[in-house]
């Protein structure tokens, strides 16, 4: 294991990736947030800059063009019911008319319920369509925002947070599926109210005069409503937002809520936005009480005018009853403020979700080169590697170079860059500046199946994929045959519970009854079962009992694996079974060496120490020579056997040791995006 000094740091203390924040409540770690949705890969702010009422309207519109032929059938269908309507009044005028004169009147009795039974039918297709339209417009946005979120990988849940992807995928998305059939719907209740007015004026010109004097007072009322409730709406969808991300947060720890007795205090914070939530609603709702109520002041106005004009036509013979009759419902109609209103509230609820899916979009995915990799050890390399997140460097200009097929233990304290050093390596993230290689080839450079099947990533909470337990071991870039998977599975301590499943690797994922260490294993168990160069393991053995997790780490550092194997430990004993161990401190390498030398220093012994039982590595696995004194106390570990120490002196020079090549596990997993979020257990 070789360090180079980094750029802009002082000497003997190099600098080295590192995560966000301490994992704790509404801190996901590597992150760099609080909430979950601060800068990352130094790119919330161009993300932001893309959205706006331009890519709301992008996306409300591809959403339509999607749904094209059923929002251009439900429009038709629409359309036609309130013509249909248009049409009622003057029949049901008509045969008024010569019921009065006692004509024969049968064949427009027969037409004015042959119209009530068309405007039936055409309600019900209506809602047939406008049902079909809005489930296939949601699907086609959940689909979409679904592939770029997988496209994304961590990126995404750094950017929101996994409650806040979960509200935006499920609840925004049904309400931006609403908006073509919602559309179509406001076309249909334009056409109501123009329709009437025309019809007034085919009455008598002076009705539609009386009608459209009016007409501005009722357009300015539903603009003021559009306006009023964008920003009721927005305020809403993002408290939502909020609540579901610390729910999320909170299940996600439920096991150490539980344990901590801390039940009451976590429902609390989940619950504590619905005040917010509670205004925003009323707001919301006071917007559009306002709208209704002043719609309802000036629409009887504007309907009595109408009715009194027509009444001195009448009484001038200029029309007749059923004229009258007509002219009455057609002011209805033309003042039919009411519809206009809920279709617009629909519109405008849309667009508001939209935005927020907008905001998803609009964060960049990787690009992925094309080149192969080529034949080599599995050489990781860190050149000039800089990056900030959450406004603070957590990176800057680190060198760092892991030999193939060498395990590298990453320890430090909560926040000092370990999961970022992790998620570098195999390109869950990317640096602002500088370059991650893997034997000589950039990562950036790499084809997305290669960058996959190279690189595996086991986590402390996996998350398993699959229709059943063998699915979810087994899910790769390359699937492995079920001899690989169950000899996996032996190496991860899984394949004796697995066993005892009902229906053993063939169980239901979803019926299986798992503790969090058993799906931690299954999360090894996927990692081992695909042949790799490196593999990286990020607290994946934190869940698991002192024996188990002792037998999981002798299988990776055995003997015989050419893999290269990075591990982020919490425990002295997994270090100490590692051929070299890189200390961060703040996000700089403080010392790279054997854990054997590196416990003699006390700032080290205290690494372990903040972790309470996870103290002194013989008090993991009662080995002897693991150390079995406590952070701040004395004890020596015995140096991992054929690791030559790489230690730092005082001037900031390095020497490097080669390390013998240990025993790897079975290879990485084919790139299947876990993510490290909520409370550490």
């Amino acid at each position: 294991m070789t360090t180079r000094p980094g750029r802009g740091t002082t000497p003997g203390r190099e600098t080295t990736a590192g995560p966000g924040p301490t994992p704790d409540r509404g801190t996901v770690d590597g992150r760099g947030t609080v909430d979950g949705r601060g800068t990352v890969d130094g790119r919330a702010e161009q993300a932001a800059a893309r959205t706006g009422p331009a890519a709301d309207r992008g996306l409300l519109g591809s959403a339509v063009r999607h749904s094209g032929a059923r929002c251009a059938a439900l429009c038709l269908v629409s359309a036609a019911a309130t013509g249909a309507g248009l049409l009622l009044p003057a029949a049901l005028g008509r045969t008024l008319d010569l019921l009065l004169t006692r004509a024969p009147a049968d064949r427009w009795v027969l037409c004015s319920s042959a119209l009530l039974l068309l405007i039936a039918l055409l309600d019900m297709a209506e809602a047939v369509l406008d049902g079909t339209t809005n489930a296939r417009a949601t699907a086609w946005l959940r689909r979409r925002l679904t592939g770029h979120v997988l496209a994304l990988g961590p990126r995404a849940t750094a950017r929101f947070g996994p409650g806040e992807l979960v509200a935006r995928l499920v609840g925004s998305a049904a309400q931006a599926g609403t908006a073509p059939a919602a559309l179509a719907a406001t076309v249909s209740a334009l056409v109501g109210p123009v329709g009437g007015v025309v019809a007034l004026g085919l009455i008598d010109p002076w009705l539609a005069v009386v009608f459209l004097a009016g007409a501005p007072v009722l357009a300015l009322l539903l603009r003021a409503f559009a306006r009023d409730s964008s920003a009721c709406v927005a305020d809403y969808q993002q408290v939502q937002g909020r609540i579901a991300a610390g729910l999320a947060e909170a299940v996600g720890g439920a096991r150490t809520i539980r344990a901590a007795g801390t039940a009451d205090r976590e429902t609390a914070r989940v619950l504590r936005p619905l005040p917010e939530l509670s205004r925003a609603g009323r707001l919301m709702w006071r917007a559009q009480g306002r709208a209704a109520a002043r719609a309802v002041a000036v629409a009887p106005l504007l309907h009595l005018g109408v009715v009194a004009v027509a009444g001195l036509l009448l009484a001038r013979h200029r029309v007749t009853v059923g004229e009258v009759l007509a002219a009455s419902r057609y002011a209805v109609l033309a003042t039919g403020v009411g519809v206009l209103v809920g279709q617009l509230s629909a519109l405008v609820r849309a667009r508001a979700a939209a935005g927020r899916l907008g905001e998803i979009l609009a964060e960049p995915a990787p690009d992925h080169g094309s080149r192969p990799l080529p034949p080599g050890p599995g050489r990781l390399e860190l050149r000039g590697v800089s990056a900030r997140r959450g406004g603070r460097t957590v990176l800057d200009g680190v060198d760092l170079t892991v030999p193939g097929g060498t395990t590298l233990a990453v320890v430090g304290r909560s926040g000092s860059g370990k999961s970022l050093l992790a998620a570098m390596a195999g390109r869950l993230a990317d640096p602002d500046g500088g370059q991650v290689l893997l034997d000589g080839v950039p990562l950036p450079e790499l084809t997305h199946d290669q960058l996959r099947s190279a690189v595996g990533y086991a986590f402390e909470r996996p998350v398993l994929l699959g229709p059943s337990v063998a699915d979810a071991i087994g899910l790769g870039v390359r699937t492995p045959g079920p001899g690989r998977i169950r000899q996996a599975a032996r190496t991860a301590r899984a394949d004796s519970f697995v066993r005892r499943l009902p229906d053993g690797y063939g169980t239901a994922l979803a019926d299986a009854p798992l503790s969090g260490g058993e799906y931690q294993r299954l999360g090894l168990a996927r990692a081992f079962a695909h042949d790799g160069r490196l593999l990286v393991l990020d607290d994946a053995l934190s869940s698991l009992d002192a024996v188990t997790e002792r037998h999981i780490a002798d299988a990776l550092t055995g003997g015989g694996s050419p893999t290269t194997r990075i591990v982020v430990a919490h425990r002295a004993a997994t270090a100490a079974r590692a051929d070299t161990v890189a200390w961060l401190d703040g996000g700089r390498v403080r010392a790279v060496g054997p854990h054997a030398q590196l416990w003699r220093q006390a700032g080290y012994r205290q690494v372990f120490g903040e972790y309470g039982e996870y103290g002194a590595a013989g008090n993991d696995s009662g080995e002897a020579g693991d150390g079995s004194s406590t952070a701040g106390g004395g004890g020596g570990a015995a140096a991992t056997a054929g690791a030559t120490p790489t230690t730092e002196d005082r001037s900031g020079t390095t020497t490097t040791g080669g390390g013998a090549p240990t025993a790897g596990g079975e290879g990485p997993a084919a790139g299947a995006a876990d993510r490290v979020e909520g409370v550490r257990p």
